[in-house]
């Protein structure tokens, strides 16, 4: 009978004990922190951007020169409305290189992110993490994986620009942002029903990833599959149990809020680690007398970037028990129900060697009988 969502959870945990802590290596513990940035794989608590931009000054209708002059910087001054004006289209041909870049970044990371996800699922699976020769081993399963990704981003985009399109095109076509007031509990209605709808649907694409990097990974990974095969044996193998696999996202779910809330905490001290020196270094910079030109703005823009990468580094360094915990909880879960892995994942202990027969003694050397005892002479 396979086990459940819950079950689960105590082979996954002694999973990770054994990986990480009975015998540390620090060498695994570095590059299982770079495989769970390149693989997407790190619970800890997210940032509020939400009062981005809600400080922001308001420029007044009038006086504008005014306060360009007495807001912007000094070596910002030469930029009035004739420069800007005469540099506009350069402008946006940096936006527009900009958006291209960022495009096709985003595709390599995709790229990177796709076959990262089973060298993170090898590296759990045999307990040894190996970049190199994981990539070797998992960069064609990886492109098919990318493949996927990329039907399921087109997908995503095109429902949600359907969903959200459509209603917007038929309330304009009603004329109910013609007039607000006549048509303002139809708008509540339709922006309530809208939101909900958007609810459900990224709900939906939240559970097609789970199911994608959780279980469509391991699948193609042990079956050579490509990502259409691989759904369909999945899902051939979540119709008869669909409860619990309901109940595995839930409690998944449950233990990812929790991580996040551990691990956020902990990643505190590597965040004070890079922020108290840098602030340090502001301070000791504007005592200085060190003010902010093209040279000083440039300079912090690079130390900034470097010293973002390195604390992502160390949050994912001390999250590295959570980034071998969740695909162990996966893998314990789909090796009740999948033979391929449990066989990997449980390997059947090595069978005793034979005993042999035991060797007859050998018989003792041949001893010549003793001679007859010579006949005593007569007389």
């Amino acid at each position: 009978m396979p086990v459940s969502a819950v079950d689960c959870v105590q082979p996954a945990l002694q999973h990770a004990r054994e990986q990480l802590f009975t015998r540390f290596r620090f060498g695994q513990w570095s590059r299982l922190a770079l495989v769970g940035i390149l693989a997407a794989e790190l619970h800890v608590g997210g940032c509020n951007f939400g009062n981005f931009g809600s400080n922001w000054p308001r420029i007044p209708h009038k006086n504008q020169n005014e306060f360009l002059q007495s807001r912007v910087p000094n070596w910002l001054l030469p930029l009035n409305h004739a420069h800007i004006s005469e540099h506009i289209a350069q402008f946006i041909g940096l936006i527009v290189v900009g958006i291209f870049a960022a495009v096709v970044l985003g595709f390599v990371f995709l790229y990177i992110n796709s076959v990262f996800r089973f060298i993170l699922f090898d590296s759990v699976l045999r307990r040894k993490c190996s970049l190199g020769e994981g990539w070797g081993k998992w960069r064609r399963a990886g492109g098919r994986f990318f493949l996927w990704q990329i039907v399921f981003q087109i997908a995503a985009w095109l429902f949600l620009l359907v969903l959200v399109g459509v209603p917007l095109a038929l309330a304009l076509a009603a004329g109910w942002t013609t007039d607000l007031r006549q048509h303002i509990g139809r708008l509540i209605v339709g922006v309530i029903l809208l939101l909900g709808l958007l609810g459900v649907f990224v709900l939906a694409a939240a559970v097609v990833q789970v199911l994608a990097k959780d279980f469509l990974v391991p699948i193609m990974a042990l079956e050579d599959l490509d990502f259409a095969d691989g759904w369909h044996r999945l899902l051939a193998m979540i119709r008869p149990e669909k409860g619990r696999y309901a109940v595995y996202l839930l409690l998944k779910l449950v233990l990812s809020i929790a991580a996040a809330i551990l691990f956020g905490i902990i990643a505190l001290i590597p965040a004070l680690f890079i922020f108290v020196p840098a602030a340090a270094v502001v301070i000791a910079g504007h005592i200085a007398g060190m003010g902010w030109n093209v040279t000083t703005i440039s300079v912090a823009i690079i130390f900034g970037t470097l010293l973002l990468l390195l604390l992502i580094y160390l949050i994912a360094l001390v999250s590295v028990p959570a980034t071998v915990f969740f695909p162990a909880y996966a893998l314990h879960f789909l090796a009740a129900r999948y033979p391929n892995l449990d066989a990997l994942l449980h390997p059947a202990p090595a069978a005793p060697a034979p005993e042999l027969p035991p060797v007859p003694e050998s018989p003792p050397p041949f001893e010549a009988p003793p001679l007859p005892p010579s006949a005593e002479p007569i007389g």
